[in-house]
C-alpha cells in the first residue's frame, strides 16, 4: 500500500481489478499499524489509540467519486507520517467494479441492502453481505459509546444545501451532542432526520451497533480526477480533526446547519407512478401547500401538506415498491439528555 517515495497507493490499488490485493499489516515508523484487510479496505490503528473506533466509507454508489479522493488523501497522509491518528479507523471503498465503470451500481442499489443477510445472486448482494461482516468484526470489541461510522456519498443532482448529512432511523442514542458538534466544526449545511428504517450502510451501524452514524452527502457527481475537492475543504478538516484528536471540541448547538425532519415517503406503487417535477429537480426544492407532487395508480395524487414541504431524493425510476422521493419539513433541534431532538411547537 506505500511506495518507495511514500506516495499511498490505495484507491489505485483497490480499482486495479487485473491485481490481486492480499492482506498484510505493517507498522509505520510511528508505530502506527496498517492492516489491509481486503481489495478497498484498511483498518488502521494509532499506537496510542484513543476512545473512538470510527469507520469512514466511501463509494457505496460507485460514480461517487469525489469522497473516494478525499479518504486516499487522508490515507496518503496518514502512511506519510503528515498525520497521526488518535483513534482506530476503518476505510473502506466499497464497489471499486461500479466506480471502474462510473456507474451507481452494477446489477442492484447498494445503499438498500443492509438490512439482511442475502442469498447472493448478484454483485451488490455479496459486498453487502461482506461489508456486514466487517463492520460487526471491527467493532465486536468496541464500546457502544465510542462507534461512528461516516458514509460518504456525493448527489446526482443539485441541491439547494451543497453539502448535507442524513441521520438514519433507530431507537438507539445516534444523534449525541458531539455528533452536532462534528457537523457545526466542518461546515456542513444542512442535517436531514430520518423518520423510518432504510437499510442503507449508516442506518445499519446505528440499528445494530449504536454507532454515531451518517451518510454524508458531499458535491456533485464527477469523474476521478474532475471532482472540486477544494469546496469540500471545510468537511475535509473537520473529518481530519475527527480522527486526529482526541476529543472533539464539543461546541452548543446553535442551529447554524439547518435542519430538517422527515415528513413523507413517496413510495412507487406502479409504473403509473409520475412526478410532477423533473429527477434531476434540485434537492431540497421547496413546494407550497396543496401543490401537486406526483400521481400514481387508480388516480392517486400526492399533494404538498400544510405549510409546504421540499424534496430530496427524487427519482420516479426506480423499481416499484422503492423509494421515489422524500418529502422534508424545516425543523428546530435542541440538546435534551446529550441528544440532538427537535423542538416540539
Amino acid at each position: 500500500m506505500q511506495s518507495s517515495n511514500g506516495s499511498a497507493l490505495f484507491l489505485s490499488q483497490t480499482l486495479n481489478m487485473s491485481s490481486e490485493v492480499v492482506a498484510t499489516e505493517t507498522q509505520l515508523g510511528n508505530r502506527t499499524r496498517v492492516k489491509l484487510i481486503s481489495r478497498g479496505i484498511v483498518e488502521i490503528i494509532p499506537f496510542h489509540c484513543g476512545g473512538k473506533d470510527i469507520i469512514i466509507s466511501a463509494g457505496v454508489h460507485g460514480d461517487e467519486t469525489g469522497p473516494m479522493e478525499l479518504v486516499d488523501r487522508i490515507i496518503t497522509d496518514i502512511l506519510n507520517e503528515n498525520i497521526v491518528l488518535q483513534h482506530r479507523c476503518l476505510f473502506i471503498l466499497a464497489h471499486p467494479e461500479a466506480t471502474n465503470q462510473f456507474t451507481r451500481f452494477v446489477g442492484e442499489n447498494l445503499n438498500r441492502l443492509f438490512g439482511e443477510r442475502h442469498v447472493e445472486t448478484n454483485k451488490e448482494h455479496k459486498i453487502a453481505n461482506y461489508l456486514q461482516t466487517v463492520v460487526t468484526h471491527f467493532y465486536a470489541k468496541s464500546e457502544v459509546k465510542d462507534r461512528w461510522h461516516l458514509d460518504l456519498h456525493c448527489a446526482i443532482r443539485d441541491s439547494e444545501h451543497y453539502t448535507f448529512a442524513v441521520s438514519p432511523h433507530t431507537a438507539n442514542d445516534t444523534r449525541s451532542n458531539e455528533l452536532g458538534g462534528f457537523l457545526q466544526a466542518s461546515k456542513i449545511e444542512a442535517l436531514m432526520l430520518s423518520t423510518t428504517a432504510s437499510p442503507t450502510f449508516s442506518w445499519y451501524s446505528a440499528q445494530n451497533f449504536s454507532a454515531q452514524a451518517l451518510t454524508m452527502e458531499l458535491g456533485k457527481v464527477a469523474k476521478i480526477g474532475e471532482n472540486d475537492l477544494a469546496s469540500l475543504n471545510d468537511f475535509d478538516q473537520g473529518l481530519r480533526k475527527l480522527i486526529c484528536a482526541e476529543q472533539v471540541t464539543t461546541e452548543c448547538w446553535d442551529n447554524s446547519v439547518k435542519s430538517y425532519q422527515v415528513s413523507r415517503t413517496l413510495t412507487k406503487r406502479s409504473d403509473e407512478f409520475k412526478l410532477t417535477f423533473p429527477n434531476n429537480q434540485a434537492n431540497f426544492s421547496f413546494f407550497p401547500q396543496g401543490h401537486l407532487l406526483a400521481t400514481d395508480i387508480d388516480s392517486t395524487q400526492y399533494h404538498a401538506i400544510e405549510g409546504g414541504e421540499a424534496v430530496v431524493f427524487p427519482n420516479a425510476d426506480v423499481a416499484i415498491n422503492q423509494r421515489a422521493a422524500l418529502l422534508v419539513k424545516p425543523v428546530q433541534l435542541e440538546i435534551s439528555s446529550d441528544q440532538l431532538k427537535v423542538i416540539e411547537s
